[in-house]
């Protein structure tokens, strides 16, 4: 990383552009764009929907963000003159559900920031239904694939056959929705230390982001020394992941027997290790003394969250999540973690209070 530091300008440059490039590889975008960070990303995909008129957003208009969506979420609405319209989540996946967003339609809501946090996928086409413009937080799931619906096993036909079969049998995560925002600061899956992508899937998206992108000061824009670091980690990503995998499966045999729970997710590429989220049947700060006693840094799932930052102003609507905020911790879970470390978070996973 460091010698490709140095034979570029630290500025946006051929680094930032080859980062764009492999994340158009691993999604198979249309187009996309590196900027300084996830709220300029929002900034940059509700303007673009609101110039070809996919949704209009009248200053005041309320978009729908998640409970436990990164705080930065709904100060960025509030800076651009939206109203945040909080939505709880499911217990059993610390995420919105089809549901809940239909409520918040009913309630003046036409736009839906869906956070797929955990890197838990949900049930996109359920969504989709629903007729409004969806952008997708890939931030924790980025990498993840949705598997297509009706492929090639449900044609008729021997050209219609060979014809679906040809077609790919999952999409990328953020492959679904109007525009992504792959999210690359310091605790996100993929890290530039700061930064992310927004995603434009189709041709038809990327046209009216195009046109933003091409005006763009320069200081929107992810430089190459932030964009060298997430080159970096995108290419090691299959490694990485794999590893994270099976701490992943590691930690979650040790949890069986016990009282604390993981969140329910989908096997193989439909779901990416984010952590390892635990939701606790006691109160966090207790597990947390318990950790530290042996050693282990455990930390609250959700304190950068919405409802960490409104939790008396939300908790009462937003009955979930806030319990999820009060009890959901985060054990340590990284591709370089050693095996003598592993094994002793296991062991406190095994005989946690």
């Amino acid at each position: 990383m460091l010698v490709c530091m140095v034979d570029e300008r630290l500025g946006p440059g051929e680094v930032c552009s080859r980062l764009v490039q492999s994340v158009k590889e691993k999604t198979s975008c249309d187009g996309a764009v590196a900027l300084r960070s996830p709220s300029l990303a929002l900034e940059y995909a509700i303007s673009a929907l609101i110039s070809t008129d996919a949704v209009k957003l009248e200053k005041g208009s309320p978009v729908m963000i998640s409970a436990l969506a990164p705080c930065w979420q709904y100060l960025t609405l509030e800076k651009l003159g939206y109203t945040p319209l909080v939505l709880d989540v499911c217990e059993e996946s610390g995420l919105v559900t089809p549901e809940i967003c239909s409520r918040g339609v009913e309630q003046g809501g036409r736009l839906l920031i869906l956070t797929e946090s955990m890197g838990v996928l949900p049930d996109i086409d359920a969504f989709l239904a629903l007729g409004i413009p969806v952008i997708e937080d890939i931030s924790q799931s980025a990498l993840a694939c949705y598997p297509v619906k009706g492929a090639a096993g449900e044609a008729s036909g021997s050209e219609t056959e060979a014809a679906a079969e040809e077609q790919p049998k999952v999409k990328a995560a953020g492959m679904c929705g109007s525009y992504a925002i792959f999210g690359m600061e310091d605790r996100d899956i993929v890290t530039a230390g700061g930064g992310a992508v927004l995603i434009a899937p189709t041709r038809r998206d990327w046209i009216p982001l195009k046109a933003l992108a091409d005006a763009a000061p320069s200081t929107d824009l992810m430089p190459d020394m932030n964009a060298s670091l997430a080159w970096v980690e995108l290419k090691e990503y299959a490694r990485n992941e794999a590893v994270r995998k099976e701490l992943f499966a590691l930690y979650s045999r040790a949890i069986m027997s016990g009282r604390h729970k993981t969140y329910v997710r989908a096997e193989g590429d439909a779901s990416t290790v984010y952590s390892f989220p635990l939701v606790l049947n006691t109160g966090f700060k207790d597990v947390k003394a318990y950790a530290q006693k042996k050693g282990i840094e455990v930390r609250q799932a959700y304190e950068n969250s919405v409802i960490a930052m409104r939790q008396e102003e939300l908790a009462p609507s937003c009955i979930c999540a806030n319990s999820l905020l009060l009890r959901c911790a985060l054990f340590p879970l990284y591709p370089r973690l050693g095996q003598k470390d592993a094994e002793r978070i296991v062991k406190v996973l095994q005989s946690l209070p």
